[in-house]
This record gives C-alpha cells, sequence and structure tokens, in this order.
C-alpha cells in the first residue's frame, strides 16, 4: 500500500528569486517541455530535515535557524488538513513579512521529495506554430488549468478508479505545483481553486506572481465536511514582465439573473513592449441539460469583454473551463463574436479547424467521461500562438483515467505562447 508522508516542514535556503526564468524561444517542431522532470529521486538531507523539523514545529511556525528561510505556507501550514474548516483564516492573506521570495528550483526539489515514490510525472511536448518571423519580443506564455479543488475530488465527483491515496492533499498539490513549475507560465489561469489563501497565493507571491481569487458565490465544496472554503477562479500573472491596468471581478448572469459562476479580467501591459491587453478566466456551469444556461452565461461574458476591451481594441485572452463541447451554443456564440477569437488547440488539428478529442477523461460510478471542455481563446487578428503544449496520449493517461498518482487533475493543463502581431490589421 503507498504510505504518503504525515508532514513536511522545509527550510530552503534563502536566495533572491526575482521570478520564474524560461529557457529561450521554441526551437524544433516538437519541443521538448523544459525543465525535463524525470523520475524522483528522493532526497535524503531534504527529507531528514523536513522530518526532523515536523516533530518540533506547530502547523503554523516552523523555525529552521539561522541562514534558512521557512517555507510559509503549503508545504508545512496546509499539511494539517483538520484546520481545513477554518475558513475565516484563509480569507486574509499572510503577513508579508514571511514572504521572501523562493527559488524555483528549489520548491520543485521540495515537491519531488515529498513524491519520490510515486511514479514520475507525464512527459509531454511543445509542438511549434510558428509561420512567421520570429517576434521582437519574448512570447508570453498562459497556462489554463481546472486543477480539480480539493473538497470535491475527495467528498463529491466519485471517481470510482482513482485510488483514495492519490486524492490526498499532501501530495496532490505538490503534484499540482511541479506541473506549473514544470512549464513556468507567464500568466496562470485556474479553476476550482479552494486553497488560495492557504497555498497558491504565498507560494505563488514569493515565485514573483500577483495574484486575484474570485470565489463562487456558494461554492459545492462548502457541502463537503472539512472543506477548506469555497472554490473559485484565480489569476496569476509575473510582475517582472506585466504591470496591471485594471482589474474586474464578474459575477455572471443567465436571463438577467446572478448565477453562481464567475470570471477574472485583467487588462495587463507588456513591460518589454508597452503593449497592453486583456486576460480572462472563467468557469462556466456544468452537467447536461444547462447547455442554454451556459450559452446565456457566455454572453454575458461576451458582453463584459466587449465592454473592456473597448470594442475589440484591446487583444484578448479567455481562458476556461467552458464545461461546453465544441457543438454547443456557447462555443459558437465564441467562435462567431465581434471580439474576433480562435481557440489556440485547434491548431493543433492536421487542418487547424478541428477541437482536441479531449481535455478531461474520467471515471465515474455513471460511467466514463470523455470530453473537450477546456479553452484558451485569442485574438487572432492580434496574436499569434507560437507553440502550444500537446496533450497526454490514452496510453499515458492508462485504464483507470483521471485523476491519478501521476496526476492530479481530471482535467489536462493547457499551455500556449503568445506573440503579438507587429502590425495588427483592422479589428483586433
Amino acid at each position: 500500500m503507498y504510505q504518503s508522508p504525515r508532514r513536511l516542514c522545509s527550510a530552503l535556503l534563502h536566495r533572491d528569486a526575482p521570478g520564474l526564468r524560461r529557457p529561450p524561444g521554441p526551437g524544433p517542431r516538437r519541443l521538448t517541455s523544459p525543465p525535463a522532470v524525470g523520475p524522483r529521486p528522493a532526497s535524503p538531507g531534504l527529507l531528514a530535515a523536513a522530518s526532523g523539523a515536523a516533530r518540533s514545529c506547530s502547523r503554523t511556525v516552523c523555525s529552521m535557524g539561522n541562514g534558512t528561510s521557512r517555507l510559509y505556507s503549503a508545504l508545512a501550514k496546509t499539511l494539517n488538513s483538520s484546520a481545513a474548516s477554518q475558513h475565516a483564516e484563509y480569507l486574509v492573506s499572510p503577513d508579508p513579512e514571511h514572504l521572501e521570495p523562493i527559488d524555483p528550483k528549489e520548491l520543485l526539489e521540495e515537491c519531488r521529495a515529498v513524491l519520490h515514490t510515486r511514479p514520475p510525472r507525464y512527459q509531454r511536448d511543445f509542438v511549434d506554430l510558428r509561420t512567421d518571423c520570429p517576434s521582437s519580443h519574448p512570447p508570453v506564455r498562459v497556462m489554463q488549468w481546472n486543477i480539480l479543488a480539493q473538497a470535491l475530488g475527495e467528498g463529491k465527483d466519485n471517481f470510482v478508479q482513482c485510488p483514495v491515496e492519490a486524492l490526498k492533499w499532501e501530495e496532490r498539490k505538490c503534484l499540482i505545483l511541479e506541473e506549473i513549475l514544470a512549464y513556468q507560465p507567464d500568466i496562470l489561469c485556474l479553476q476550482e481553486v479552494d486553497h488560495y489563501f492557504d497555498t497558491f497565493q504565498p507560494l505563488l507571491s514569493r515565485l514573483g506572481y500577483q495574484g486575484t481569487f474570485f470565489p463562487k458565490p456558494w461554492s459545492p465544496c462548502l457541502d463537503v465536511e472539512h472543506n477548506n472554503g469555497p472554490d473559485g477562479c484565480a489569476l496569476f500573472f509575473l510582475q517582472n514582465r506585466f504591470k496591471l491596468v485594471h482589474s474586474a471581478n464578474i459575477r455572471l448572469t443567465a436571463m438577467t439573473l446572478k448565477t453562481n459562476q464567475v470570471a477574472i479580467a485583467q487588462t495587463l501591459e507588456c513591460k518589454e513592449s508597452g503593449r497592453q491587453f486583456c486576460i480572462a478566466v472563467t468557469h462556466l456551469k456544468a452537467r447536461t441539460g444547462w447547455e442554454q444556461f451556459r450559452s446565456a452565461q457566455g454572453c454575458d461574458l461576451l458582453q463584459n469583454l466587449q465592454n473592456i476591451t473597448q470594442g475589440a481594441k484591446l487583444p484578448l485572452i479567455v481562458c476556461g473551463d467552458f464545461n461546453a463541447e465544441p457543438t454547443e451554443e456557447v462555443y459558437k456564440h465564441f467562435a462567431s463574436s465581434s471580439l474576433n477569437l480562435n481557440s489556440a488547440y485547434k491548431l493543433l488539428s492536421a487542418d487547424g479547424q478541428s477541437e482536441p478529442p479531449y481535455t478531461t477523461w474520467k471515471i465515474r460510478t455513471s460511467g466514463e467521461c470523455r470530453h473537450t471542455l477546456d479553452y484558451i481563446w485569442y485574438s487572432k487578428h492580434a496574436l499569434s500562438v507560437r507553440s502550444a503544449l500537446d496533450l497526454l496520449t490514452e496510453e499515458q493517461i492508462g485504464p483507470n483515467r483521471l485523476p491519478s498518482f501521476n496526476y492530479p487533475s481530471d482535467h489536462l493543463s493547457l499551455v500556449c505562447d503568445f506573440s503579438f502581431n507587429e502590425e495588427p490589421d483592422g479589428l483586433l
């Protein structure tokens, strides 16, 4: 039987980490995803230090002595899941004095140490989609991912083929962090985030990100015993690359009624080029039978984005779990919008016109669910997709599907590199 560590309270060497840095731009057609992450060797020194510290530390404070810094939140504070029901303390950001910068390589090593008895993470390649000359500025890497709310994974989603041990937060959060660190996005758009204040905001802020969280008004996570508060959408961007110009939290409406689904839309300015654009993240209503509801939510979001982009004058990227196949009306609304949007992952198909066969694949009590629900939309006249992360194959996913010991969510992450077109023509 697989055994998970009870606690980790690690010491990280104190060194500056101004932000994540990615290796130079894409090369050949199929690219190796940086950094290469193979099997997870145990780190005896690190684990020994963690084990020793865990025996003498409280849930929130772990004194590590001179010359070291604390891993303030996720890899220490949140390992004790009994605190998850104390919602109030997670509605306040941690004290800034605890948020010293951390080196992403060291955090990755910490995650690997926790995960050393698990199978290695799946390897995925970037597909080079460039059709023109290189841009004069570095591409903007955008990551879209429904990470699976912890309360839903353990309490409501009924993944009948997924071992209970694979869903434990102590290690699943390290799988999520490992995935993020492997692809090093400049902008990170997440759904089903129910550990924002105690995990993702403290850690990612120390990696150079600025984050925004907007919870659902009536999150289903709150129905689960020992939950960690409501889930919602989260948007992070690297502060050394972008400046925040405007931010809007949007509660979506349908037929003039406010709904339980939300979106975040932010106008960012690239510090290298001075170009501004809008980035949005959303999560639409789930389940069969709600197609018209999703359609109305999509129309409301498009209208909001129309206003924010001043009638498509600003380039736009929209990430989300739309809970809708390409055959649904909400997909067609986005594809035919006056915002002139295209779906980035269509470009991986042979004709550039077809969505991937799946972005989520799971087995529930009702049977096997294999759907394309997740998208990255972009202004096709103003932006170009330089590369996109290929999907996992059926062989990689395996017969028990997702989530698993290898992969922390039932949804695959989508990652694209964008560049601004030098001379956008007409409407953006």
